[in-house]
């Protein structure tokens, strides 16, 4: 089941290194079955028997632990090697996930249900993002980016979008309870086709060097870490890239009331909604991290990521109120959302161009860490402006932070490697103090 180029030259003019094809496979099916619940938890929770807010608080405190779970997919997949976190990240989900189908649900107790689906939230981000490192340790340079673009097509089409589709027909099927199930069976198969079918070598063992190796755990683990302070453009891009999918992930608390007890949506048209914008938005990775590396990384990021994603979120809430529940009409301004958001994709290329070489493991475990962060923030902003200011709020409240991601992404986030940025003076500059400050 493994690869080679030589057997597989379509892959390689894909984009995809072949020796990790099948990881790809491996992250789609374990996406899908992660985000089969996405879309229909927080109503699940709802009408058995605990209250919205129980609901979000559960979400948040499952987002502080896919916080924790991204900085150790980042941190021990050099340590350790990327397919120990892999393993690791599956077994931790399918344990906390038996026990709370079987357990924290059937008992209703708060307590349970906080601990055994929270917990839980530490596998996704040690299974999908130390797949991303072994990216960045496994593929050629030249194919860095398109290979970067491929991983994130494999984690969205799962997380939301055809975990979503998934839930559609399965609801209908054996209803929400038994979905669950599904959903385990789904991550499991993708544990095993990465336990059998990877078999690329870089991913088995340690990603640091014998000077690294001898520097101790706990100063390695603290690398990711203080790159914050010692690289302060590192400390920019990740604010941006929490601010990428924080309203995304806030998103799952309030839109599935949002279009089908306001707008009147079927649960099934919702999860329509989710999926089409899913397959458009996920489709777009590949296109847009191409033109990133024709206009430039930065441009791509500030115009189409933060300005765009701001805009089409606003028109994804207020369309359809304002057009009185156009299925069409919410359809269009839902995928024009999931496009804009294809304009971080650059955000990777970037944090590995805003540092020295050494350093490059380190800001791949920030930026893991920023992406885990956006999982709490989005459920907790929208506690704290839902609270204020009702879900209007919520919606303006989030399309100030794409604005500031914007600003922060053009003041801050300019690199000499920029492809957009070969001929800006400034660039140059920094070229010439990081040769400097590399010697």
């Amino acid at each position: 089941m493994t690869t080679s180029p030589a057997n597989h030259p379509w892959l390689l003019r894909l984009g995809i290194p072949p020796a990790l094809a099948w990881g790809y496979v491996a992250v789609l099916l374990f996406m899908i079955g992660d985000g089969v619940e996405s879309n229909y938890l927080a109503p699940y929770l709802h009408e058995n028997g605990f209250s919205l807010n129980i609901a979000a608080a559960v979400i948040a405190f499952y987002g502080v632990t896919v916080t924790l779970g991204s900085w150790l997919a980042g941190s021990l997949s050099t340590l350790i090697g990327p397919r120990k976190v892999m393993l690791a990240g599956g077994l931790i989900w399918i344990v906390f996930e038996v026990l709370f189908l079987a357990i924290a649900l059937p008992s209703h107790s708060v307590l349970l249900l906080a601990l055994t689906y929270g917990l839980r939230g530490v596998a996704y981000p040690m299974f999908a993002y130390a797949f991303l490192v072994w990216i960045q340790a496994a593929a050629p340079a030249e194919m860095r980016g398109s290979a970067t673009g491929w991983f994130w097509l494999a984690f969205t089409g799962g997380l939301p979008t055809l975990g979503s589709l998934v839930a559609i027909f399965s609801i209908r099927w054996v209803g929400e309870y038994a979905t669950f199930w599904l959903s385990l069976g789904l991550v499991a198969l993708g544990m095993l086709v990465m336990l059998v079918a990877l078999k690329e070598r870089s991913g088995y063992q340690s990603l640091l060097d014998e000077k690294h190796r001898q520097q101790g755990t706990a100063r390695t683990l603290m690398g990711g870490i203080d790159i914050l302070w010692r690289e302060p453009r590192i400390a920019a891009a990740a604010v941006v890239r929490i601010i990428n999918t924080t309203p995304y992930f806030g998103f799952f608390i309030f839109l599935p009331g949002f279009f089908t007890e306001q707008i009147g949506f079927t649960q099934t048209e919702y999860l329509s909604l989710i999926t089409i914008m899913g397959l458009v938005g996920m489709s777009f990775n590949p296109i847009v991290g191409k033109i990133s590396d024709r206009i430039g990384w930065r441009k791509v990021l500030t115009v189409f990521g933060g300005l765009g994603s701001g805009i089409s979120m606003l028109l994804m809430y207020f369309v359809p109120q304002w057009s009185h529940g156009s299925f069409v009409l919410s359809v269009i301004c839902a995928c024009l959302y999931g496009i804009t958001l294809c304009g971080y994709v650059p955000a990777a290329a970037l944090f590995s161009s805003l540092c020295q070489p050494k350093d490059k493991g380190n800001a791949m475990a920030i930026y893991c860490f920023a992406a885990g962060l956006s999982t709490f923030f989005g459920p907790a902003l929208y506690g704290a402006f839902n609270a204020l200011f009702g879900t209007s709020g919520v919606v303006w409240g989030y399309a100030a932070l794409y604005l500031v991601s914007a600003m922060l992404s053009w003041c801050f986030l300019l690199s000499p490697l920029d492809p957009g940025e070969q001929h800006n003076p400034e660039a140059q500059r920094l070229r010439r103090f990081d040769s400097v400050a590399s010697e």
